[in-house]
Protein backbone atom coordinates (compact mmCIF):
# COMPACT_ATOMS: atom_id res chain seq x y z
CA UNK A 1 0.00 0.00 0.00
CA UNK A 2 1.53 3.30 -1.09
CA UNK A 3 1.25 5.50 1.99
CA UNK A 4 0.99 3.15 4.93
CA UNK A 5 4.65 3.14 5.95
CA UNK A 6 5.88 6.65 5.24
CA UNK A 7 3.94 8.95 7.58
CA UNK A 8 1.51 6.64 9.34
CA UNK A 9 0.16 9.51 11.41
CA UNK A 10 -1.39 11.27 8.43
CA UNK A 11 -4.76 10.37 6.96
CA UNK A 12 -5.78 12.03 3.70
CA UNK A 13 -9.38 11.84 2.47
CA UNK A 14 -10.02 11.95 -1.27
CA UNK A 15 -13.22 11.56 -3.25
CA UNK A 16 -15.83 13.51 -5.17
CA UNK A 17 -17.69 16.54 -3.86
CA UNK A 18 -20.49 15.47 -1.55
CA UNK A 19 -18.71 12.29 -0.41
CA UNK A 20 -18.51 13.63 3.15
CA UNK A 21 -14.76 14.28 3.33
CA UNK A 22 -15.05 17.29 5.65
CA UNK A 23 -17.66 15.77 7.99
CA UNK A 24 -15.89 12.42 8.18
CA UNK A 25 -12.48 14.09 8.43
CA UNK A 26 -13.53 16.19 11.44
CA UNK A 27 -14.89 13.15 13.31
CA UNK A 28 -11.86 11.04 12.40
CA UNK A 29 -9.44 13.73 13.58
CA UNK A 30 -11.28 14.11 16.88
CA UNK A 31 -11.19 10.35 17.55
CA UNK A 32 -7.53 10.05 16.50
CA UNK A 33 -6.70 13.20 18.52
CA UNK A 34 -5.15 14.85 15.46
CA UNK A 35 -5.46 18.25 13.87
CA UNK A 36 -7.99 18.50 11.02
CA UNK A 37 -7.48 20.49 7.82
CA UNK A 38 -9.69 21.00 4.79
CA UNK A 39 -7.67 22.14 1.76
CA UNK A 40 -10.59 24.18 0.35
CA UNK A 41 -11.16 26.01 3.66
CA UNK A 42 -7.42 26.62 3.97
CA UNK A 43 -7.38 28.26 0.51
CA UNK A 44 -10.38 30.43 1.46
CA UNK A 45 -8.75 31.50 4.74
CA UNK A 46 -5.48 32.41 3.02
CA UNK A 47 -7.08 34.35 0.18
CA UNK A 48 -9.92 35.87 2.21
CA UNK A 49 -12.45 34.97 -0.50
CA UNK A 50 -14.59 31.95 -1.31
CA UNK A 51 -13.75 29.36 -3.93
CA UNK A 52 -16.40 30.45 -6.45
CA UNK A 53 -14.80 33.91 -6.50
CA UNK A 54 -11.32 32.40 -7.02
CA UNK A 55 -12.75 30.41 -9.97
CA UNK A 56 -14.37 33.58 -11.32
CA UNK A 57 -11.22 35.69 -11.03
CA UNK A 58 -8.47 33.16 -11.79
CA UNK A 59 -10.30 30.29 -13.48
CA UNK A 60 -9.85 26.67 -12.54
CA UNK A 61 -6.08 26.76 -13.36
CA UNK A 62 -5.54 29.56 -10.82
CA UNK A 63 -7.47 27.67 -8.18
CA UNK A 64 -5.61 24.40 -8.91
CA UNK A 65 -2.28 26.21 -8.54
CA UNK A 66 -3.31 27.51 -5.10
CA UNK A 67 -4.57 24.04 -4.21
CA UNK A 68 -1.24 22.42 -5.22
CA UNK A 69 0.71 24.77 -2.91
CA UNK A 70 -1.64 24.22 0.03
CA UNK A 71 -1.63 20.42 -0.35
CA UNK A 72 2.17 20.32 -0.61
CA UNK A 73 2.43 22.35 2.59
CA UNK A 74 -0.29 20.53 4.58
CA UNK A 75 0.86 17.01 3.68
CA UNK A 76 4.25 17.80 5.23
CA UNK A 77 2.66 18.37 8.65
CA UNK A 78 2.82 15.41 11.06
CA UNK A 79 -0.22 13.59 12.47
CA UNK A 80 -3.02 15.35 10.63
CA UNK A 81 -6.28 14.43 8.96
CA UNK A 82 -6.75 16.27 5.65
CA UNK A 83 -9.90 16.52 3.55
CA UNK A 84 -8.98 17.42 -0.03
CA UNK A 85 -11.10 19.03 -2.72
CA UNK A 86 -12.70 16.64 -5.20
CA UNK A 87 -10.36 17.67 -8.02
CA UNK A 88 -7.12 17.74 -6.02
CA UNK A 89 -6.10 14.37 -7.47
CA UNK A 90 -6.03 15.80 -11.02
CA UNK A 91 -2.56 17.20 -10.30
CA UNK A 92 0.25 14.61 -10.44
CA UNK A 93 2.21 16.41 -7.68
CA UNK A 94 -0.81 16.28 -5.39
CA UNK A 95 -1.26 12.56 -6.07
CA UNK A 96 2.41 11.91 -5.33
CA UNK A 97 2.42 13.98 -2.12
CA UNK A 98 -0.77 12.36 -0.85
CA UNK A 99 0.42 8.83 -1.65
CA UNK A 100 3.90 9.33 -0.19
CA UNK A 101 3.04 11.29 2.95
CA UNK A 102 0.16 9.44 4.54
CA UNK A 103 -2.64 6.92 4.33
CA UNK A 104 -5.08 7.82 1.54
CA UNK A 105 -8.75 6.96 2.06
CA UNK A 106 -11.06 7.19 -0.96
CA UNK A 107 -14.63 7.99 0.09
CA UNK A 108 -16.69 6.46 -2.72
CA UNK A 109 -20.12 7.85 -3.45
CA UNK A 110 -22.65 7.61 -6.26
CA UNK A 111 -23.64 10.51 -8.49
CA UNK A 112 -27.16 10.28 -7.00
CA UNK A 113 -25.77 10.70 -3.48
CA UNK A 114 -23.58 13.60 -4.64
CA UNK A 115 -26.61 15.33 -6.18
CA UNK A 116 -28.68 14.97 -3.02
CA UNK A 117 -25.81 16.34 -0.88
CA UNK A 118 -24.68 19.18 -3.16
CA UNK A 119 -27.81 20.05 -5.15
CA UNK A 120 -28.49 23.40 -3.48
CA UNK A 121 -24.89 24.27 -2.65
CA UNK A 122 -23.91 27.49 -4.44
CA UNK A 123 -20.31 27.06 -3.24
CA UNK A 124 -19.62 24.45 -5.96
CA UNK A 125 -18.43 26.30 -9.07
CA UNK A 126 -18.17 23.14 -11.18
CA UNK A 127 -21.89 22.45 -10.63
CA UNK A 128 -23.14 25.83 -11.87
CA UNK A 129 -24.37 24.22 -15.07
CA UNK A 130 -27.69 23.31 -16.71
CA UNK A 131 -27.12 19.61 -16.08
CA UNK A 132 -25.32 19.01 -12.75
CA UNK A 133 -25.96 15.24 -12.93
CA UNK A 134 -24.20 14.94 -16.28
CA UNK A 135 -21.37 17.13 -14.98
CA UNK A 136 -20.91 14.90 -11.91
CA UNK A 137 -20.89 11.79 -14.12
CA UNK A 138 -18.21 13.35 -16.34
CA UNK A 139 -16.09 14.36 -13.34
CA UNK A 140 -16.35 10.91 -11.76
CA UNK A 141 -15.40 9.15 -15.01
CA UNK A 142 -12.13 11.12 -15.11
CA UNK A 143 -11.39 11.19 -11.38
CA UNK A 144 -12.41 7.73 -10.11
CA UNK A 145 -9.34 5.97 -11.61
CA UNK A 146 -7.10 8.66 -10.06
CA UNK A 147 -8.69 8.27 -6.62
CA UNK A 148 -8.19 4.50 -6.86
CA UNK A 149 -4.59 4.88 -8.07
CA UNK A 150 -3.45 6.46 -4.79
CA UNK A 151 -5.96 5.02 -2.30
CA UNK A 152 -4.78 2.71 0.46
CA UNK A 153 -8.42 2.13 1.33
CA UNK A 154 -11.72 2.71 -0.49
CA UNK A 155 -14.82 3.12 1.68
CA UNK A 156 -18.35 3.35 0.26
CA UNK A 157 -20.39 6.16 1.84
CA UNK A 158 -23.82 5.88 0.17
CA UNK A 159 -26.64 5.52 2.66
CA UNK A 160 -24.25 5.35 5.62
CA UNK A 161 -23.81 7.65 8.57
CA UNK A 162 -20.55 9.53 8.97
CA UNK A 163 -20.02 7.63 12.23
CA UNK A 164 -20.30 4.27 10.45
CA UNK A 165 -17.78 5.33 7.80
CA UNK A 166 -15.40 6.72 10.45
CA UNK A 167 -15.59 3.45 12.41
CA UNK A 168 -14.76 1.44 9.28
CA UNK A 169 -11.74 3.67 8.59
CA UNK A 170 -10.55 3.38 12.21
CA UNK A 171 -10.85 -0.42 12.16
CA UNK A 172 -8.71 -0.53 9.03
CA UNK A 173 -5.98 2.00 9.84
CA UNK A 174 -5.61 1.19 13.54
CA UNK A 175 -4.81 -2.41 14.35
CA UNK A 176 -6.90 -3.71 17.25
CA UNK A 177 -5.24 -3.18 20.63
CA UNK A 178 -3.56 -6.31 21.94
CA UNK A 179 -4.99 -7.50 25.21
CA UNK A 180 -2.46 -7.87 27.99
CA UNK A 181 -2.54 -11.26 29.62
CA UNK A 182 -3.07 -11.14 33.34
CA UNK A 183 0.08 -12.08 35.23
CA UNK A 184 -0.31 -15.28 37.19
Amino acid sequence: MPGMSNMPGNVFLVGPMGAGKTTIGRQLARLLKREFFDSDREIEQRTGVNIPLIFELEGEPGFRNRERCVIDELTLLPNIVLATGGGAILDPDNRRHLAERGTVVYLETSVEQQLSRTGRDRNRPLLQTDNPKQRLEELLAVRDPLYREIADLAVPTDGRTARDVVNQILRTIKPPAKRKRAAR
